[in-house]
């Protein structure tokens, strides 16, 4: 199992990222943070909250036993990409990924963030 450092060593190889987070999104609070370039994450951890919640209250009202897996939000020149785990240990929390939008990939970030899910991270 990975530990929190080699989780994010791994995200951290991803060409454009300009900053990285774990979050709670019951409080809002960063758990863990790594910044490439100057950014208030602590400020947009807490918007992507507000997002999170309202993604996971319509899901509740719409049934059908759905989870939500990631949250896109495409800007000018940023792509925010938010993943929940599935793992029952880590219910509450989100990973936040903010690339740049001309040099990140969102695949292969997509790809990374769920294979660190798959493999579990201690925290």
């Amino acid at each position: 199992m990975m530990t929190l450092e080699e989780a994010t060593q791994h995200i951290l190889q991803l060409d454009g990222i300009i900053a990285q987070a774990a979050v709670d999104y019951t409080s809002g609070m960063v758990l863990q943070q790594h910044l490439v370039k100057s950014y208030d994450i602590e400020l947009a951890a807490a918007v992507a909250t507000e997002v999170v919640r309202a993604q996971v209250r319509s899901i509740e009202q719409l049934g059908g036993g759905q989870a939500i897996e990631d949250i896109l939000v495409t800007q000018t020149k940023e792509l925010h990409l938010i993943t929940l785990s599935s793992d029952p240990r880590y219910a509450g929390i989100f990973s936040y990924l903010v690339l740049d939008r001309e040099r990140g990939n969102l695949a292969l970030a997509r790809r990374r963030l769920h294979e660190l899910a798959e493999v579990g991270v201690q925290m």
